[in-house]
């Protein structure tokens, strides 16, 4: 229901921009390459390095909430599970950690643009490519977060229910972590 009002919040504000240029007469200078080309190459590479830590910890936030949640309440029916689910907070931080990781390796791209010329198309391409890197990052980070937090959730409830299915779950949470390591190498190979 909320995707309903997003995209209708979307389309208006669209529909309200486009009318209001037809209206006034500046229905020509809705140009998407003048946009893209007028806008400082430093700012699409700060954005993707700004989407791509917070999304990241969005996503990591996420799963602790998810988890944490579940943890505290079957620690009180069963509190020996408390210490051992905190493994599941631990993988949600290192989606984070691979956030912030990323961060590191794309401002040092960033550095590397700064001898060069500002509207040269080798900026653009470096910067457009670390926009786009830390979005994939970000987002793949994000939905990792809350798949860790989601197994996590289900090992600390079964865990309180039976004691020997926590290895068994705790290994299907490493396979969800592995998304966050998928979007990091990804990452990687999307910058020049």
């Amino acid at each position: 229901m909320s995707l309903r009002y997003g995209l209708g919040g979307i389309g208006s504000a669209v529909t309200v921009v486009g009318l209001y240029m037809l209206f006034t007469g500046s229905g020509e200078s809705f140009n998407v390459g003048a946009f893209l080309e007028s806008v400082s190459p430093y700012t699409w590479s700060t954005l993707g390095i700004a989407l791509c830590v917070g999304l990241s910890v969005t996503g990591a936030a996420w799963g602790i909430f998810i988890t944490g949640s579940s943890i505290l309440g079957a620690g009180v029916k069963c509190p020996r599970i408390v210490t051992k689910s905190l493994i599941s907070i631990i993988f949600c931080e290192v989606v984070a950690i691979y956030g912030v990781i990323m961060a590191i390796v794309f401002s040092s791209k960033l550095e590397n643009l700064a001898g060069k010329e500002l509207y040269s198309p080798d900026t653009y391409y470096t910067s457009f490519a670390i926009f786009w890197a830390g979005l994939v990052v970000g987002m793949c980070d994000l939905i990792c977060g809350v798949a860790v937090g989601i197994n996590g959730s289900g090992a600390s409830l079964a865990d309180a229910a039976d004691s020997s299915l926590f290895v068994k779950i705790l290994v299907i949470e490493i396979f969800s972590s592995v998304l966050g390591l998928f979007g990091l190498i990804v990452g990687l190979l999307m910058i020049p």
